[in-house]
């Protein structure tokens, strides 16, 4: 098929490889690409675990109050040391007392994935006002019932959830600015620009040639991460979404090949 500008993108040799790699992954894998208006997929309704992946529609939720006047990024907001924790994010680690402005905790909660940052954006914002998000976003898979490293929920079976589906479309409503603001759009934007974690979809992305905004995901078992990455006027947005695994390194490479088949596919 033919992109924006005439030239050829062989979207049915990347359907191949994406065919190819679902058939050799030891684990479950989802994915969903859409490039250049045509669609790759692979399993791409199935629910998983959301892990940090859910933090994408909290970002969307936030700077939403944030145009709503509910919300000032320049507010600077206490962090109480009982309500820091563990697992991925720097704010468990600084000394006390911790005051950041909104903006700083919504950026900390993507750039290194800071579940302290996330679990007080869900307060700020309200659950309640995020469900509302997801619904208007039409995420059909994604659901937020827990704040992050919340143990006692967790063994009461008590779960995040989302697919490759819903996360793409996630993906189009930030970069196509069709439900923010264009200020929040290149805010957004800009924050997903600057992750930290770039180990998975981008890992053999060359960031001189293209434009990356990503966000990852892991538990034990399972990897994931979705990117927006363009190249000119070519945009493709990929999830993928994987669970079951032995060992999480497995899921690591597997999604590091379909970033660097996805780039090589976007760039030729």
């Amino acid at each position: 098929m033919k992109d924006g500008r005439g030239k050829e993108m062989n979207t049915g040799l990347l359907g191949e490889k994406i065919k190819e790699i679902k058939e050799q992954c030891a684990g479950r894998l989802s994915v969903l690409i859409d490039i250049g208006e045509q669609k790759i997929e692979a399993d791409s309704e199935q629910i998983f675990l959301s892990a940090s992946l859910i933090k994408i529609p909290i970002l969307i939720a936030g700077f939403r109050q944030v145009e709503q006047k509910i919300l000032d990024p320049a507010e600077l907001i206490y962090v109480p040391r009982d309500e820091k924790v563990g697992g991925s994010g720097v704010l468990a680690t600084f000394s006390d007392p911790v005051h950041l402005t909104v903006r700083d905790l919504l950026t900390l909660m993507i750039t290194v994935s800071d579940n302290t940052a996330t679990n007080i954006l869900i307060d700020l914002i309200g659950l309640e006002a995020i469900q509302s998000c997801i619904k208007d976003l039409d995420l059909k898979s994604t659901i937020l019932n827990r704040k992050l490293m919340d143990i006692e929920s967790k063994e009461k079976g008590i779960e995040n959830s989302t697919s490759a589906s819903d996360i793409v479309n996630c993906l189009k409503a930030i970069h196509r600015g069709s439900f923010l603001s264009h200020n929040s759009t290149q805010a957004v934007l800009s924050i997903m620009a600057q992750q930290q974690f770039t180990h998975k979809l981008p890992a053999y992305v060359d960031t001189e040639k293209v434009k990356v905004f990503n966000k990852t995901g892991e538990l034990d078992g399972a990897e994931h991460d979705c990117m927006i990455l363009t190249f000119g006027e070519k945009t493709a947005y990929v999830a993928v979404l994987t669970d079951q695994l032995e060992h999480n390194e497995s899921g690591r490479q597997t999604i590091r090949q379909i970033g660097k088949h996805v780039y090589d596919c976007l760039i030729s």
